[in-house]
C-alpha cells in the first residue's frame, strides 16, 4: 500500500509540474503581451521558465533552472502553485453624481453661470424669450390694475396680511438656507449621500441664480408698489449704483428674487426625489403662494414674476441634472417649454407656455 501510495503521489506532482508549466505557456500564446525591453532582459538575465504580468507589479519570475535543481520536483510544483498571484481586486470608481466636494457649491458657480448662459441665449431659443417679453410687457401695462385689489385685500383682512407676511419669509433666502442645513444635517447622521448632495445643490443654486437676478436688478432700476412714483413704477435703466444702495426698494423690484428662490429651490429639492411627488403638489402652489404674498404686500408687481420663475426654474433643473447623460437628454432640453397661443373666455389671445414633467 505504501509503494502504492508513493506511486500514486509521484503520478500526482508530475501532472501538477506539467500543467504549471504548459497551462501559462498555452494562455501567453493565446493571449500574447507586449513587454517592454527592460521586461525581457529581466527575465532573460533569470533563465526564466515561465513569467506572467499582473496589473500592479509588472514580471514576476516563477522558477529558475538554477532553483529546480535545489528543489524536489513536489517542493517545485507546489512553489509554481503557491506563488500564483491572487486575483486582483478591480475597485470601480462612484459615479461623478455621487462626487460630492464640500466646496462643490462654491467651485461650480463659475461653470453654472456660463452653462446657463450658453444654453440659454441660443437661436433655438428665441421664441421663448420673445415669449417671457411679450408676457412681461402686457403684465407691466396691466400692474396697477392687478395690484390695487390685492393691496386692498391686505389692509382689510388680518388673515390675508399674516398668510402673505408669511410666504415673503418663505422666499427670502433665509428659510432655503434652513433647508439646506437639515438636509446637511440628515446626510451627515445617516450617511445619506442624497440628502447631502441635496443640501450643497440648494446652496449652490440660491448663489447662482441670485447672483443673476441681482445682476438684473442693478440693470433694470424698477421701483417697487410701495415707493412707486408712477402708475406702474419707474424705470431706470444702469441706475447710479450709490443711489442703488442708498434706496434699494426704489431700483430692485425686477425680476422678483423671492419667486425665483422659492422655485430654484423647489426644483432642486423634487428633481433629487423624483418619487416623492408630493414635493411637486405642495411646491408648486407654495411658490404661488409666494407670488401672492409678494403682490399683497407691495414688494413686488406681477410683472416681476415670469423672468423671475424662468430664473428659478432654468438654474434649478441645470444644477440638478448636471451630470445627467441618458438617452442623450441634457438640462437644455428640461429647460424650456412648449409655446403656444390661446384665448379666455371672452376671446383675449393669450400666450400659453407648458412645462411637462
Amino acid at each position: 500500500m505504501i509503494v502504492v501510495y508513493r506511486i500514486f503521489i509521484k503520478w500526482i506532482v508530475k501532472i501538477l509540474f506539467v500543467c504549471s508549466s504548459v497551462i501559462p505557456s498555452v494562455i501567453a500564446t493565446a493571449h500574447p503581451v507586449e513587454f517592454s525591453d527592460s521586461t525581457l532582459n529581466y527575465c532573460d538575465s533569470l533563465t526564466t521558465i515561465h513569467c506572467f504580468q499582473t496589473a500592479d507589479v509588472g514580471m514576476i519570475p516563477l522558477t529558475t533552472k538554477a532553483d529546480m535543481h535545489d528543489r524536489s520536483p513536489l517542493d517545485s510544483a507546489i512553489n509554481s502553485i503557491g506563488q500564483s498571484s491572487p486575483p486582483i481586486e478591480q475597485k470601480t470608481l462612484a459615479p461623478e453624481s455621487d462626487s460630492l466636494g464640500v466646496f462643490d457649491m462654491f467651485t461650480n458657480l463659475p461653470s453654472d453661470w456660463y452653462n446657463w448662459s450658453k444654453q440659454t441665449f441660443t437661436v433655438d431659443n428665441i421664441p421663448l424669450l420673445s415669449a417671457f417679453g411679450v408676457m412681461t410687457a402686457a403684465m407691466v401695462v396691466s400692474d396697477y390694475e392687478l395690484w390695487q385689489p390685492a393691496k386692498k385685500i391686505y389692509a382689510k383682512s388680518k388673515f390675508v396680511r399674516d398668510v402673505s407676511d408669511r410666504f415673503v419669509d418663505v422666499g427670502d433666502g433665509k428659510f432655503q438656507f434652513g433647508l439646506a442645513v437639515g438636509f446637511g444635517l440628515y446626510g451627515v447622521i445617516f450617511s445619506d449621500k442624497k440628502a447631502l448632495r441635496t443640501a450643497s445643490q440648494v446652496t449652490e443654486v440660491i448663489l447662482a441664480c441670485g447672483t443673476v437676478v441681482q445682476l438684473h436688478k442693478h440693470i433694470t432700476g424698477r421701483e417697487s408698489p410701495f415707493t412707486a412714483t408712477t402708475r406702474t413704477g419707474n424705470w431706470s435703466l444702469f441706475p447710479n449704483q450709490i443711489d442703488y444702495h442708498k434706496h434699494v426698494p426704489h431700483y430692485d423690484a425686477f425680476p422678483s428674487g423671492h419667486i425665483a428662490t422659492a422655485m430654484a429651490t423647489m426644483i432642486v429639492i423634487s428633481e433629487n426625489y423624483p418619487n416623492q411627488k408630493w414635493i411637486k403638489y405642495i411646491g408648486y402652489p407654495a411658490v404661488a403662494l409666494v407670488g401672492v404674498g409678494l403682490t399683497t404686500t407691495s414688494i413686488h408687481w406681477v410683472s416681476d414674476f415670469p423672468v423671475g420663475i424662468a430664473l428659478g426654474y432654468s438654474f434649478g433643473m441645470l444644477i440638478a441634472h448636471r451630470y445627467d447623460k441618458a438617452d442623450g437628454q441634457t438640462a437644455n432640453s428640461l429647460l424650456a417649454p412648449n409655446i403656444g397661443f390661446s384665448a379666455l373666455s371672452d376671446g383675449t389671445p393669450t400666450i400659453q407656455l407648458t412645462w411637462k414633467w
